[in-house]
């Protein structure tokens, strides 16, 4: 299972994930379905209406049943074939899902094959995927997003989540950044500190940390600053100058500026807002 550390710095990796559905339809296969040894550069979903079939990820062999949803990661090997002259009927999806340089099943491993609890709302949502892949809109490419992100998220709250092996020492390093910048928000932050945190060169730490992030260091910086603002706004009942003080800013004015500019409220707007 995941643990704190490693839940925390994806969470950060998914601030800025990417989202791209390339195909979705229900299509009969045919008897001859199938592949060998194939490594596709994206993620499949099926979820299986009828029929039966073999699918083999790496050297582990799946045998998915209608009302099951399977999932095939991108750049692993995989083979598939109809088997007993009942090819599948299934809904179906190709889709890129990145967070920060690599795809998020990079990241994770999961368990591929799961039973699908309510069959009814998997139906709909895949049906309604398809009809606004079909369309040519920006509304049509906001829903089919949507709903593919509705669709991954359902398949994860039923699933134990890892951070695979490969990637550990990469996590390791991330969370160091983090919980580096978490206990010197109080502090002024530069970016030869963080890099020093974890033994890189402050230039090559700067194209390191966008190419995981997304964003900037210092953009980061301020928007962890923002967000443990907003905490102690909401939570606690101390004043805007000891917020202030415990976010990094020396001068009341400043903070109630640079608060403004992240949320457009000020800090007493937003307390009397959400707290």
């Amino acid at each position: 299972m995941i643990n704190n550390n490693e839940q925390n710095a994806l969470s950060d990796l998914l601030q800025s994930l990417q989202v791209q559905l390339l195909a979705a339809h229900k299509t009969q296969v045919s008897n001859d379905w199938g592949e060998t040894d194939s490594v596709p550069g994206y993620n499949k979903l099926y979820f299986i209406c009828e029929g039966e079939g073999w699918i083999r990820i790496g050297t582990n062999d799946y045998y998915p049943k209608p009302g099951q949803l399977f999932l095939t990661p991108a750049h692993v090997k995989k083979s598939f074939s109809a088997l007993n002259g009942r090819p599948y009927l299934k809904y179906w999806c190709h889709y890129n899902i990145t967070a920060g340089p690599f795809d998020l099943f990079q990241w994770i491993g999961v368990p591929l094959c799961i039973d699908v609890s309510d069959t009814d709302k998997m139906t709909q949502l895949f049906q309604e995927m398809i009809d606004w892949h079909r369309q040519d809109s920006i509304v049509a490419r906001l829903r089919e997003k949507a709903l593919l992100l509705e669709i991954i998220s359902g398949f994860l709250e039923t699933v134990p989540i890892r951070v695979l092996q490969h990637r550990s020492e990469e996590m390791n390093r991330l969370n160091i950044i983090q919980q580096y910048v978490d206990n010197h928000l109080h502090t002024g932050i530069t970016i030869d500190q963080m890099a020093e945190a974890v033994h890189l060169h402050p230039n090559y730490f700067i194209s390191y940390f966008k190419k995981h992030f997304g964003i900037p260091p210092l953009k980061y910086v301020n928007r962890k600053r923002t967000d443990r603002a907003k905490q102690l706004l909401m939570a606690t009942p101390l004043s805007i100058k000891e917020i202030a003080d415990q976010t990094g800013f020396k001068e009341t004015n400043h903070f109630t500026k640079f608060f403004r500019k992240e949320t457009s409220l000020s800090p007493t707007e937003y307390r009397m807002a959400y707290s």
